[in-house]
């Protein structure tokens, strides 16, 4: 049984800085807009499971870049990389729905992955939910939650998210402003979750 575990470690070491080194490779290949070697790289990573393989397909993929523009194959690796909880790529996969590029925009599908981007602290996240919010995209309009997720992404600099607060502000009652202000306080708190 100890043989059989040092080959596992010794496999492990091996294959880690492979692993690595294959995707550092096409890192440096889609820097030199050499998108195909880019993918050839990171397919394989990708299919092995590799969340930043997979979020980088689906850039290449969204984009066109040395593939045809598919939005659905980069829903596809974007999916597979937000499922394993790539923040980034729960982000894209909010911008695709909600825009419906390429895909049946589905507001609540946005909705779904800004939430899960926004509770791991991905600013935009947090600003485009207030916004979805704002616009009851996906929820029922509420300025109140609108506020605490516009207010949680402009204590981190978003001016967009300090632009949309002065819109909510203006339509807001008092009573309001200091509930999602409470709101804000308990999100932060709780480190975004369940909010």
């Amino acid at each position: 049984m100890q043989q059989f575990l040092s080959l596992i470690l010794v496999f492990w070491g091996l294959s880690v800085p492979a692993i690595a080194n294959d995707f550092d490779k096409g890192v440096t290949a889609y820097s030199n807009s050499d998108y195909i070697a880019a993918i050839q790289f990171w397919t394989p990573l990708a299919e092995q499971g590799n969340n930043l393989a997979q979020y980088n397909l689906g850039v290449v993929y969204e984009h066109g870049e040395g593939v045809p523009q598919d939005s659905k194959t980069a829903v596809k690796w974007y999916t597979l990389a937000a499922e394993q909880g790539d923040a980034t790529a729960q982000f894209s996969l909010g911008l695709i729905y909600r825009n419906g590029k390429g895909i049946p925009q589905n507001y609540e599908t946005a909705v779904k992955w800004y939430t899960f981007a926004a509770e791991q602290g991905y600013t935009k996240a947090q600003y485009n939910l207030g916004l979805m919010y704002y616009n009851g995209e996906g929820v029922p309009t509420d300025f109140v939650y609108a506020h605490m997720w516009a207010d949680i992404s402009a204590s981190k600099g978003s001016r967009l998210a300090i632009k949309l607060l002065k819109l909510l502000i203006k339509k807001m009652h008092s009573t309001q402003i200091a509930e999602a202000r409470v709101l804000t306080r308990k999100c932060i708190a709780k480190n975004y979750r369940d909010c």
